[in-house]
């Protein structure tokens, strides 16, 4: 995006700060009336539809817990909240995010998928450092993921954090087995990447959090006596491809601009 672009949410220097070191921390994007409604909503889901398991697997388990907690810690989680909730079909086209987003990445923004993070109380699943792109990975770095902050965070709950530009590293090979070679949850090496050289973005409830598909990020465990809830929405450029992951060759939708058609390219089938 150039400078002479009109914006439509944030500021020059806003844009110039997350394509700098990676990440956005824009305040109050949505209203106390429409976080009270997007909350409701999220403990309708949360009861009704989402899975409730130990979340990510793998070794640095081990390294993020102690025995004890690691062996009751969980994740809630569910996908693509827009199928359950006109509520939360409304939040993913709301003008002021995907205004963000046209500011980041210019007129032509596609929707692509979102999963609910819900951290229990007391051991509430932890995050290891990984970037998002090991999960659906795409040929370039214009696709920014958005946390939809249904609570405060703090240090206490697990707030998120970011390895500061580490966005310009590119894409990173992840580790993809435990030691004993079973599959695991994609994640960076520990003793390699680290908590403990990110930077806090703790937010405010209506608060929205934007960070680049490439950049590395984590988060602690949920310490508090209630949920951390955040909802994770991806938003491209419709040219950039993905190769392979969640939601592949599966079409979204369009919520700013145009999809073109780009070489032999055919539109979207309806077969099942």
């Amino acid at each position: 995006m150039t400078t002479a672009q009109k914006l439509n949410t944030i500021s020059q220097t806003d844009v110039d700060f997350f394509w700098e070191h990676g990440y956005l921390h824009i305040p109050q994007l949505f209203t106390p009336d429409e976080i009270d409604e997007l909350s409701d909503e999220m403990d309708r889901l949360m009861e009704e539809w989402a899975m409730r398991d130990a979340g990510w697997s793998g070794d640095w388990r081990r390294e993020y817990m102690d025995e004890g907690t690691e062996k009751v810690s969980q994740l809630w989680a569910m996908h693509d909240l827009w199928y359950y909730s006109a509520a939360w079909m409304r939040s993913v086209t709301h003008p002021r995010l995907v205004g963000a987003m046209v500011d980041l990445l210019g007129p032509d923004v596609e929707l692509h998928h979102s999963t609910m993070h819900v951290k229990p109380p007391e051991t509430g699943h932890p995050f290891p450092m990984h970037q998002d792109n090991a999960f659906y990975q795409h040929t370039d770095n214009r696709y920014i993921d958005t946390l939809v902050h249904l609570d405060d965070t703090c240090h206490e709950n697990g707030e998120i954090r970011f390895m500061d530009g580490s966005f310009k590293l590119g894409p990173l090979s992840h580790v993809l087995k435990t030691r004993d070679g079973d599959d695991c949850t994609p994640h960076l090496p520990t003793d390699q990447y680290s908590l403990t050289d990110t930077v806090a973005v703790p937010a405010k409830r209506g608060d929205l959090v934007c960070f680049n598909i490439f950049e590395i990020h984590g988060s602690h465990i949920n310490t508090t006596d209630v949920p951390r809830r955040l909802v994770r929405v991806g938003y491209r450029h419709p040219e950039n491809m993905q190769i392979c992951g969640q939601s592949h060759n599966r079409p979204s939708w369009i919520v700013a601009g145009q999809r073109h058609c780009i070489g032999d390219q055919q539109g979207f089938s309806t077969e099942v």
